[in-house]
């Protein structure tokens, strides 16, 4: 099951980079506006009774659910994935994203409903989330079994900024909303407004996947009767134990360093800072796109040096920035969007990461086990971060801050753990070469 892995990227590689990516912005971004507007959502969806930090703890729990879902999703369609096709569930999962999102921006508040209220924004986040845990981990084992081995590193760095995109793109409506329309106009209905555009952009991401065509990597292994027999989560759990761990480290950083840095961080510089919302959202508008451009740079870089040396410099560099950005914002506030942007820079490292995980499975249960790693260890630390972080906001402002240290910390422990063993390039090429990739 080889095919050319020295050639370069051809114009169908471009279009399947291009739509898979498009798609997946289009799909994250109904995943993520939520956050940017977690702030009015407390407000309508809970009793104005409760206390401030209390309604924000339970708005970013409801959040946070949406993470909780997705090893449930994930796992199912990555099951299905690695046994009849890659691309089947590639669709699937825009579908069942952009249903419950739509419905959230039809949704009463707590005013007109009372508890069944936040029961239901619970439910529709809870449906998104397995969607997402099957979009995730399918794109990138979609874009991975497209190109050759040795530009694996860019495409799937390339498709972590389209998801980035979603993020921008979140970013972008939240601005204009909250630019072009007072608060009051906001509260009563204007929320609602993002969540309707994300339904439409979840349809039209649907359509554009038809244009897909199945990965050569399951077409051979299908035409040779080779897919996984069996369960392939029970494969993965029995012989990937070390795999698995690595994986949910490497999502750890990347999911955590996303939460933090760019979906919490402005309700951060709004509620202890005191910072404009507009003004904050705009610098995390120019901190996403440069997050975009890290992601491609990272994708780049880890083909060519590899993932070890990827992985430390790029967790010393983002740790350095972060860091100072938490500090300097506080002190000064000028020094919001330079720093903002640069931080965003630093972190596009994580676009390294899907590398990782596609190279550390053979391809019969490829999705499967990135799947389980990505979406159970999402489930840990990315839905239980903004309610961590939250927390220990009330001891000290600068949570944030530690919180992003210590995942450099984690990031320039893997880097050496991959120079050691993960990394160890005759152990890869030989599994590459008996998965077929």
């Amino acid at each position: 099951m080889q095919h050319d892995n020295n050639r370069r990227l051809n114009r169908q590689d471009y279009k399947t980079l291009s739509l898979a990516a498009l798609g997946g912005a289009l799909e994250f971004y109904d995943f993520i506006i939520f956050v940017f507007f977690a702030a009015v959502i407390g407000d309508l969806f809970f009793p104005s009774s409760m206390p401030d930090w209390l309604r924000q703890v339970q708005t970013f729990g409801i959040f946070a659910a949406g993470y909780l879902a997705r090893p449930l999703g994930g796992i199912v369609m990555a099951h299905f994935g690695d046994l009849v096709g890659r691309k089947r569930m590639f669709s699937l999962s825009i579908l069942l994203m952009a249903l419950p999102t739509l419905a959230i921006g039809l949704l009463p508040t707590y005013s007109s409903i009372g508890i069944a209220a936040p029961l239901l924004l619970l439910l529709m986040r809870l449906l998104q989330g397995a969607a997402i845990g099957g979009e995730v981990p399918g794109a990138w084992v979609f874009v991975a079994e497209h190109v050759p081995r040795k530009r694996i590193g860019f495409a799937c760095g390339t498709l972590t900024a389209g998801l980035t995109l979603g993020i921008l793109l979140g970013s972008l409506v939240a601005t204009l909303i909250t630019t072009l329309l007072p608060a009051a106009a906001i509260a009563h209905g204007g929320w609602r407004i993002p969540f309707f555009i994300g339904g439409i952009f979840g349809f039209i991401a649907l359509y554009l996947r038809r244009w897909l065509q199945e990965t050569p990597v399951f077409v051979e292994m299908k035409s040779h009767k080779v897919l996984s027999e069996g369960l392939p989560i029970k494969s993965v759990i029995a012989n990937h134990k070390k795999e698995i761990v690595v994986s949910m480290l490497m999502t750890w950083l990347l999911s955590a360093c996303i939460v933090v840095v760019i979906l919490m961080t402005p309700t951060y510089l709004q509620k202890q800072l005191g910072i404009p919302a507009a003004l904050t959202l705009q610098a995390n508008s120019m901190a996403t796109i440069a997050l975009l451009f890290g992601c491609i740079c990272a994708g780049w870089v880890v083909d060519r040096v590899g993932a070890s040396k990827t992985f430390i410099v790029g967790s010393l560099f983002f740790g350095i920035c972060s860091w100072a950005f938490y500090h300097l914002v506080a002190l000064d506030s000028t020094w919001l969007k330079p720093m903002y942007t640069l931080v965003g820079f630093s972190i596009g490292v994580v676009g390294a990461v899907p590398f990782v995980m596609v190279r550390a499975f053979p391809a019969e249960v490829r999705f499967t086990g990135i799947s389980f790693s990505y979406n159970l260890s999402y489930a840990i630390f990315g839905g239980l971060t903004p309610i961590f972080v939250t927390l220990i906001m009330r001891i000290t402002p600068m949570a944030p801050a530690y919180y992003v240290l210590t995942l450099a910390v984690i990031g320039l422990g893997l880097g050496v753990y991959l120079n050691r063993d993960l990394n160890n390039e005759s152990k890869i090429e030989a599994r590459l070469a008996e998965a077929g990739q």
